[in-house]
């Protein structure tokens, strides 16, 4: 059985080579994943040959509590910076006084994450980022995960270090931030910053969905084996099954110019973005005789590419509404060519933005590409702005739905407050559906887009006028997964008027804000008739919160939703109305080890009696409760003089 193992383990390391490094698969998905499986099965059936370098183990192991600091044994030395050919060729005659005979290898500077990969006997034992060049941190458990590096080599040294870029492909870059953008999550500015964030999760299982790449760009240490060139030793990497730097030997300034020039021009032809180009000395006995200074060497230099900037016309802005339903204006400019690529479009990010640059339809405007990627407007040319040109505002209701919209009160996104809005009901319904809302299992994002995508569901409150037939369709074969999927939903309409508010996505609106209206006011209806000052008076709800609510309810789609969801006999009502409010409009702090309750019971018996329970003391504190070996908040309490109740007296009150 393990002779079985081991030949599953070849073929599935040489059909990831021919995958991930040389583009040139050679088997199907079908045929990959079975083998996998196979050996994934066998792994189970005999732990004792399972390998921990094994293919199965590519998709992340267990998660750390933290990254554990790693010497290098070579140190990871960074490049002096260049910004123009006069400086490459002030470079290359410094290098001439000592080496007359200077060949270059010019390479391009990818723009990602510096490691250390380190192999003993052939296996994979240990990778750790650049840091400061002299102590990383390890970060083998993420980077096996990329499958590019091979976990063994045939016919290595005893012991091998090499040194490499990782980067996120713009096209996996693209996918994670459409996927953070549908969960409405922060999207990372550039793939550099996707790629250091993916290689620093302390959970593997993170860094393998995000689909990290690597070039090896250098041989740190080869025991037993010489070099003498840097190209030599680049050959040997790619023997030894390596995804490796592309390179160009050349042998005067000059030419190593017109391949600066080259790599800039086609940047956009790599899948990974550049920041540069590299130009080493190639002869490494050379590097010997020129060594480093305290900082870097200087047998090699790092030329960064100035921003390509270009003037258009900005011709129109149109306003788009995403997901999260803030409203983002983007230029429509008159095409015109940069770096490498026509542009007809750019980023105006949003209101503030367009104001402070006074950016009017109409201008000449000077553009460039934001980290090489995004097209950006950075300024309006005011001489050669039209006279009629006027200063623009986005509008004042949705362009989508037409309901209103609202500036975030915390930033600068203007948002649409439709309850019903298109742009955002595939992101509202899968909030409403989701586990702290509605909990209807089953409705996946792939079914609800195509129950949005058939015309069955133009708001969360559709999907109680489902029908068995509406959803047969979406499986082969799907009446008993369509009825299981009818089941969740009609169970869903007796969930606790909490879980309903929460699910309804009022702004600012949270599940613990929606607990306390449910408490609060006992019925949907209720909370629909209260007054803003009637809202503030809630803990927990401040005056921007109350205007959300009003407006929410106030709304024809909000009004419209609710009528939908009142027809279809969802609960409208609270199982949890404050009944006890002795401790309402107070405060607790705990602090201390309590011997008769834990932190989360006492906070639950304070919040059942009306009470709010805070993490910190402050001048609002009504109590603070002290448990054994109270630290620093109760020394804070006795300064503020703020009453101290022990843990008996608090029972006491509770009784």
């Amino acid at each position: 059985m393990n002779l079985r193992m081991q030949q599953l383990t070849k073929l599935l390391e040489d059909a990831n080579y021919k995958y991930y490094v040389l583009d040139a698969p050679d088997i199907a998905d079908y045929e990959y994943d079975a083998m996998l499986r196979e050996l994934e099965n066998l792994e189970a059936q005999y732990p004792e040959f399972a390998s921990p370098l094994s293919p199965t183990k590519r998709v992340g192991g267990a998660a750390l509590s933290q990254f554990v600091k790693v010497t290098h044994a070579v140190p990871l030395e960074s490049l002096q910076d260049v910004f123009s050919t006069e400086e490459v060729t002030e470079f290359d005659a410094r290098l001439r006084e000592t080496i007359p005979q200077a060949c270059y290898s010019v390479e391009p500077k990818v723009d990602g994450l510096s490691v250390a990969l380190e192999y003993i006997d052939g296996e994979f034992v240990r990778g750790a980022t650049r840091g400061d060049g002299a102590i990383g941190e390890d970060v083998t458990e993420n980077l096996k995960t990329i499958r590019s590096i091979p976990m063994r080599l045939q016919n290595a040294p005893s012991r091998l270090i090499v040194r490499g870029e990782v980067f996120m492909p713009r096209a996996s870059f693209a996918a994670l931030n459409a996927a953070r953008e549908a969960q409405d999550k922060p999207l990372f500015a550039n793939p550099r910053n996707a790629a250091a964030g993916s290689l620093r999760q302390l959970d593997p299982k993170i860094a393998a969905e995000r689909k990290l790449d690597i070039l090896i760009f250098n041989v740190q240490l080869a025991q037993g084996v010489n070099f003498e060139t840097h190209a030599q030793s680049l050959d040997y990497l790619r023997d030894l099954q390596f995804k490796v730097i592309p390179y160009k030997l050349c042998d005067t300034a000059a030419q190593a110019t017109e391949e600066i020039a080259r790599i800039g021009e086609n940047r956009d032809a790599y899948s990974f973005d550049i920041d540069g180009a590299v130009v080493k000395l190639d002869n490494l006995q050379d590097r010997a005789r020129v060594g480093s200074t305290s900082k870097f060497p200087r047998w090699a230099c790092a030329y960064k590419y100035p921003p390509e900037i270009r003037e258009t016309v900005l011709e129109d802005i149109v306003v788009q509404v995403g997901r999260t339903g803030v409203l983002t204006p983007k230029a429509v400019v008159r095409a015109v060519r940069l770096a490498g690529t026509t542009v007809t479009n750019a980023t105006l990010h949003n209101q503030d933005f367009i104001t402070s640059k006074d950016i009017r339809i109409g201008d000449t405007v000077k553009i460039r590409k934001a980290g090489e990627i995004i097209p950006e407007i950075l300024c309006a040319v005011p001489e050669k702005r039209p006279a009629d040109a006027a200063p623009y505002f986005l509008p004042k209701t949705c362009p989508v739905c037409g309901a209103a919209v609202m500036r975030d009160e915390d930033g600068a996104a203007i948002r649409c407050k439709g309850a019903q809005c298109p742009a955002q009901l595939s992101r509202n319904i899968a909030h409403f559906v989701s586990r702290n809302a509605m909990n209807i299992e089953g409705l996946g994002s792939a079914i609800v887009e195509q129950l949005i995508a058939g015309g069955h569901i133009q708001s969360p409150a559709d999907m109680y006028y489902l029908s068995l037939d509406d959803l047969k369709s979406l499986w082969k074969g799907g009446g008993k997964a369509a009825q299981k999927l009818l089941s969740a939903i009609e169970a869903s309409k007796e969930n606790d008027l909490s879980r309903l508010i929460f699910a309804l996505g009022i702004s600012q609106v949270g599940e613990k804000a929606a607990k306390i209206l449910a408490k609060t006011f006992g019925t949907l209806d209720s909370l629909m008739e209260a007054t803003e000052e009637a809202l503030v008076a809630v803990d927990d709800i401040g005056e921007i919160t109350a205007q959300n609510i009003r407006d929410w309810f106030a709304s024809t789609q909000g009004q419209g939703v609710v009528s939908r969801l009142r027809e279809a006999g969802v609960n409208f009502a609270s199982r949890d109305v404050q009944r006890d409010s002795r401790f309402a409009g107070l405060t607790f702090v705990l602090t201390g080890a309590l011997s008769q309750l834990t932190r989360d019971e006492a906070a639950a018996k304070i919040e059942a009696c009306g009470g709010k329970s805070a993490s910190s003391v402050s001048k609002k504190t009504s109590y603070v409760v002290a448990g054994e070996n109270a630290g620093s908040k109760l020394k804070k309490a006795q300064e503020l003089q703020i009453p101290i109740l022990s843990e008996e007296e608090f029972l006491e009150l509770l009784r």
